[in-house]
């Protein structure tokens, strides 16, 4: 993405015109193109797998060294997949990705809606997260009726890319609300008589100035986000998590499960310690579907003095 940067809109423009011809190739093709990837990642330019390896390193402090290794290198594998597989969102048919990632427990939503309580999806970069859109094909509530689908985004600088990861992220019908005005976008759609479900992704380092609660997560003093839990209360969404599951090389599964149904009726911060939990579970059982990539823990933080290290969640 940097060399994009530097070649500006123009580069932008033949970087996602690249894309799109791409998208016509068979997944088999595309996988391939993928190993490549990860021989230039992994290899090659060694792309942050110092920031990796040292993230694995703190979080899985127990595991051999060889195991550790081993996960990078997965991850790796995994986000070359991931890469090629958002690629295909340009032209992939209703019924292949339905194939290719099932999503369970749906009658979740469906219920809540079935109550006229919209919902709130907590959703992390599990690989592979753009796919997770496709959950529009499995409820019985569709797109367009009595429900907008969406999920709240962080506008990219690149117009061209950004204009490109909009209509891939609209490609089963759900919509994108950017993150700086999510909640005038909610609060739109329920004066217009819609109910919504509605995607956040909670996992990412808070940006500068967001409020956070600072809790153990995977073993580390961690700031977490709590926008999306503030969210849930001031407007009484129900709250469900999307539990990813790598199954096979292109083959996922989500599975829906409750937080909690009336989040404005827990103690402050409990639907963020739930959540955490949550998604310290999917990392403990696949911890190369993370995206380790990202500097989480750049900036140390303390716990409290009072924190309760007696929690479930520690």
């Amino acid at each position: 993405m940097t060399i994009i940067k530097r070649l500006g809109n123009w580069g932008a423009e033949i970087f996602v015109n690249i894309q799109k011809l791409l998208s016509y190739l068979p997944f088999w093709i595309l996988y391939g193109i993928a190993d490549m990837i990860f021989v230039l990642m992994y290899h090659v330019a060694r792309y942050r797998r110092r920031v990796v390896a040292d993230n694995i390193a703190r979080c899985f402090p127990d595991k051999p060294e060889k195991e550790r290794n081993s996960i990078v290198r997965q991850f790796y594998r995994n986000f070359a997949d991931s890469f090629v597989e958002t690629i295909k969102l340009h032209h992939v048919s209703d019924e292949q990705i339905r194939k290719r990632i099932i999503f369970e427990n749906t009658e979740i939503v469906d219920n809540l809606l079935d109550e006229g309580r919209s919902v709130v999806c907590y959703f992390s970069h599990c690989f592979n997260w753009e796919w997770g859109t496709s959950i529009t094909l499995w409820t019985k509530h569709k797109p367009n009726t009595d429900t907008v689908y969406s999920q709240v985004y962080r506008p990219l600088n690149s117009k061209p890319i950004d204009r490109l990861y909009l209509h891939l992220r609209s490609r089963f019908g759900s919509e994108s609300f950017a993150k700086s005005h999510v909640l005038r976008d909610l609060i739109r759609t329920s004066r217009n008589g819609k109910m919504n479900v509605c995607g956040f992704m909670s996992d990412q380092k808070p940006s500068h100035g967001d409020p956070t609660h600072i809790m153990r997560f995977l073993g580390q003093p961690t700031a977490m986000i709590t926008g999306t839990e503030t969210l849930a209360r001031k407007l009484k969404m129900s709250v469900a998590y999307m539990d990813m599951y790598k199954l096979s090389r292109g083959h996922y599964k989500v599975r829906m499960r409750m937080i909690a149904e009336r989040p404005e009726e827990l103690p402050s911060m409990e639907l963020t310690e739930r959540y955490a939990m949550l998604l310290e579970q999917t990392i403990q059982r696949n911890p190369a579907i993370w995206l380790w990539s990202h500097k989480r823990w750049k900036y140390p933080v303390t716990l409290p003095p009072d924190y309760d290290l007696t929690h479930p969640q520690k």
